[in-house]
Parts: C-alpha cells; structure tokens; sequence
C-alpha cells in the first residue's frame, strides 16, 4: 500500500531537492525510498522507474527557468533583456545545481516537444527580435548564446574560475557586454 500523502508531484520535489543536495545523477527510486523511510517498492505505484523519477525532475526544472526568464525579461530588451535572461540561468545553476544539471538532460522527443524547453527558445526569440537579427540568424544567435549561458554556467560550477583573476563576474558582465555588441552588428553571413 502507498504511503500517505506521497505523490508524483511530492516525490519529484523531493528528487528535485535531494539533486541539489547530493547531484542528479544519485537521485533514484531507491535513494528517495530512504529519505521518505519506505520500501523502494511502495514508490513504483507513483513512478514507473528511475528515469521517469529523472525525466519529471528536468521537466520541473525547465519550468522553473522559463517562469524565471520570463519575468526577468518583461519589459526589457536589448542588453537589458539579454542580461536578465543570461542571469537567469546562471544563478538557476548556482541555486539549484542538481535541478540544473536535470535540465542539461536529454529528452524524448515527444516529451521535449511539450516540455517548457520551447518556451526558452520563444523567449530567446523575443529577445533577439530587439536585434533585428532574421528568423534563421536568430536561430544561430540562439545556439550561440545557449552555448555560452550553459558552457559559463558549468565551467563556473566546476570551479574552473574560481581561483584565477580577473573575478568570474568581471568576466561574466564584460562577455555579456560583447555579446550585446556582437548582435547589435550582427550581418548576415
């Protein structure tokens, strides 16, 4: 029998929570039966497995980014718009590495597709549309500054910037501020 008031919801919160606090990769069905005090089998009434377990924690986390850069964007645009939404993710990573770590995860493409994952590159869009850059240059803008977001984002959880000079937040606004150069030029290639 189930035990009381776990849920799916409940138990992706608390996967989401134990990913910050120990990594995404040793959350598990087995290793959230232990922080709940149950059998690893009472859980499989409300997940069918690991990866469902996995796949619901990048899901929130998409969410959670999404609503993030969407209020940290409204309202702005250009540099300001850009710096909001670079924030967001940067500080999501520092907040919640584990949660972070689940939204780098691959998904089905079924499941992607109805994903907040879209919303983050509409969002992009938007912002981009500031730049007067095309639809296809867009697309290109849009992989460049998610590699950067991610890439800096990682490289920095990883520790690679924290014992060099300049600061990695000096780094950080002068980056950005070229990137804003670099769209506000930005020519068809």
């Amino acid at each position: 029998m189930a035990r009381a008031g776990l849920t799916p919801e409940r138990l992706t919160q608390a996967g989401a929570e134990m990913a910050d606090e120990v990594g995404f990769e040793q959350v598990s069905i087995s290793a959230l039966a232990r922080h709940f005090g149950v059998k690893a089998a009472s859980l499989y009434s409300h997940l069918k497995s690991s990866q469902e377990l996995k796949t619901r924690i990048a899901l929130l986390a998409l969410d959670e980014m999404a609503n993030q850069a969407a209020d940290a964007v409204a309202g702005r645009s250009g540099h300001d718009a850009l710096v909001a939404v670079a924030n967001v993710y940067r500080d999501y990573a520092r907040t919640h590495p584990g949660r972070y770590a689940a939204s780098r995860m691959r998904l089905d493409p079924e499941v992607a597709a109805v994903s907040a994952g879209p919303r983050h590159s509409q969002m992009m869009r938007a912002m981009l549309r500031g730049y007067g850059l095309t639809d296809l240059d867009q697309t290109h803008a849009v992989r460049l500054l998610g590699s950067f977001f991610h890439g800096y984002a990682s490289l920095e959880s990883a520790g690679a910037f924290s014992h060099s000079m300049p600061d990695s937040e000096d780094s950080w606004s002068r980056i950005l501020g070229v990137l804003d150069s670099m769209l506000t030029n930005w020519r068809q290639g």
